[in-house]
């Protein structure tokens, strides 16, 4: 074999693993996170698991990436261990779909219809298509679908560069030496596993196997255990994940090595047993493999051992828990561990757990401020410091998400989930200051408590006016957020600016009640601490809901929009302003 040779080869194999790179970048980004969702919440029972398990990695065209986001679930709490074993076996057969495309290679015939199905015929078709998608459209769906029609396309190419860099060692007597070697079963799964831990992929190495017996004559008794050795090594990337892990992560992974391992070793002894004792099976192990036979030989591996092992999944489970043992002392998962850098692979995946995040983040700061306006009418220390405390948790909300949100944005993610990011990191900063005037209020309330002050009657019901109305519009604020709802964004404008009217209405009764002696001059810097928060909180809420709306029309001149709605308000905003205005006014 020539230096020339030794390069195409090499060549075609960069090819070769940076189509199928791109070709499942490409199928991931177009699920765009909803197969990882359901893949989390719908795993009740065995059989579910391994369908959905089976279902993603076909669709993703990568057991390894479907193991890694298990190992995510499991170490963030989502899952727990039981229901990742029939997931996996599922993969493990979903995996095998890769090795069936490129079977298509192998297509041999001289009508029109056998040729048109050769991919040497049609990928170029394909890339020129998906150039042409990826560049012209501007939909992400369309842009994620020519990806995988070019990753397709080289995935072919580089097999076809390898198969033709290899075809001169069919008759190289060292090569020949070399593969009867591997025909010793042992030797042989000892390669296919290192192979196969080094490039990461059991679709790749199997898909290299393929190319060799594209060009060479490759007998079944070589190929037959490189390829089960194959599927051992590609449990090596699960591995690798989980040393980050907690003990949960560690036992997914070792449960992928276990059902490889176990499944390797109990088909390989059936099989050599009926080898080695018959004469049954001696043709076909001297015969030459194809990509065909390499595709069959790979699936019916998978399924019969999954046959074999799926009425033992309690028994894998229990194995990997003695393997690893849980360690009490161990600190227990909290709702940021769902925040896995893992999951940064799979972005849009990332930016739903971010995003359930911050409706959480926003449904806490809402209950700081109930809980710090009932300390006007029922105040203790307790109560004050169960405020204080929530402020606290919303800071490590801001602290935890923003830092996560930071690297999802990094990541290479379509213009939807990049929306998604940009409105997320803008609400967080206005949520966080909500529970710090939470607290503000909070303290107004032990400032009284402390000096055995209270306001008159009247500024008591004005001040229930504007608590109310507050109230009102942080619960249009998140639950908008919640529900992505911008009918109910749009209703916070109006009563923002009742509230505004509120506080100043407030102030002027309070200048007369002082003018008459039935108020007192550090009851009025109370009250306008007081007021100020109020409105600050308002404020808040509407930054939140003119973020939802411009966002989501493209743009985020937030100035701009307030300034048309106030001088140039719609019918529909004098509406809602004047029902808020009746609803919310002062005796």
């Amino acid at each position: 074999m020539d230096i020339f040779s030794v390069l195409t080869l090499i060549g075609g194999l960069a090819l070769f693993l940076y189509g199928m790179d791109l070709m499942g970048d490409g199928l991931k980004k177009l699920a765009g996170g909803k197969l990882e969702s359901i893949l989390a919440r719908l795993t009740s029972t065995r059989i579910l698991g391994f369908l959905l398990g089976f279902i993603v990695t076909s669709v993703i065209q990568s057991s390894s990436a479907t193991t890694v986001m298990l190992v995510g679930f499991v170490n963030s709490g989502i899952m727990k261990l039981g229901q990742t074993i029939s997931i996996i076996m599922g993969a493990n057969i979903g995996t095998t779909v890769t090795s069936w495309l490129l079977s298509l290679t192998g297509i041999d015939g001289s009508t029109v219809w056998l040729k048109l199905l050769k991919p040497e015929s049609f990928t170029p078709i394909l890339a020129a298509i998906g150039v042409v998608m990826t560049m012209m459209s501007s939909s992400d769906k369309k842009k994620n679908t020519g990806l995988i029609f070019i990753g397709f396309a080289v995935l072919m190419f580089g097999m076809e560069t390898m198969s033709g860099a290899v075809e001169g060692l069919r008759e190289n007597e060292a090569f020949t030496n070399i593969l009867t070697m591997f025909s010793n079963p042992i030797m042989g799964i000892l390669v296919g596993t290192i192979f196969t831990a080094i490039i990461q992929s059991s679709s790749a190495s199997v898909g290299i196997l393929q190319a060799l017996a594209l060009s060479c004559v490759i007998p079944h008794s070589t190929a037959l255990p490189v390829l089960l050795g194959m599927n051992i090594g590609t449990t090596i990337t699960p591995v690798i994940s989980s040393l980050s892990g907690n003990t949960e992560s560690k036992q997914v992974a070792i449960s992928c090595v276990y059902i490889k391992m176990i499944g390797v070793v109990i088909v390989t002894a059936a099989f050599y047993l009926v080898y080695y004792l018959t004469d049954l099976i001696d043709p076909f192990m001297n015969s030459q493999a194809t990509v065909f036979t390499i595709a069959i030989s790979h699936t019916l591996f998978n399924i019969i051992s999954t046959i074999i092992l799926m009425p033992f999944c309690s028994a894998i489970e229990k194995l990997a828990i003695k393997t690893f043992k849980p360690n009490p002392a161990a600190q227990k998962s909290d709702v940021f561990d769902t925040l896995d850098e893992r999951f940064l692979d799979v972005p849009a995946f990332a930016v739903e757990k971010c995003r359930e995040l911050v409706c959480d983040m926003a449904k806490i700061s809402s209950g700081a401020l109930n809980d710090a306006n009932n300390l006007f009418a029922d105040y203790s220390d307790e109560k004050f410091s169960e405020v204080m405390e929530t402020e606290e948790l919303v800071d490590k909300y801001e602290d935890k998400t923003s830092t996560y949100l930071v690297k999802v944005a990094a990541a290479d993610i379509s213009t939807k989930d990049s929306k998604i990011v940009t409105e997320l990191l803008h609400c967080i900063g206005d949520i966080e200051r909500i529970s710090d005037h939470a607290v503000n209020i909070a303290k107004v309330a032990k400032e009284m408590s402390d000096k055995e002050v209270s306001f008159s009657l009247q500024a008591q019901k004005d001040i229930k006016v504007i608590m109310a109305a507050v109230t009102e519009i942080l619960d249009l604020a998140v639950i908008s957020l919640v529900n992505e709802d911008l009918t109910l964004a749009g209703k916070v404008e109006p009563l923002e600016q009742v509230v505004d009217r509120l506080k100043r209405k407030i102030k002027s009764n309070h200048i007369s009640r002082l003018k008459q002696g039935d108020c007192t001059m550090e009851l009025g810097f109370i009250l306008s601490d007081l007021l100020t928060n109020y409105e600050r909180i308002a404020d808040h809420c509407s930054n939140i809901a003119v973020c939802l709306i411009e966002i989501a029309h493209d743009s985020f001149e937030t100035h701009e929009y307030l300034r048309n709605v106030k001088e140039s308000p719609d019918a529909t905003f004098e509406d809602l302003y004047q029902t808020f205005k009746e609803k919310y006014s002062l005796e």
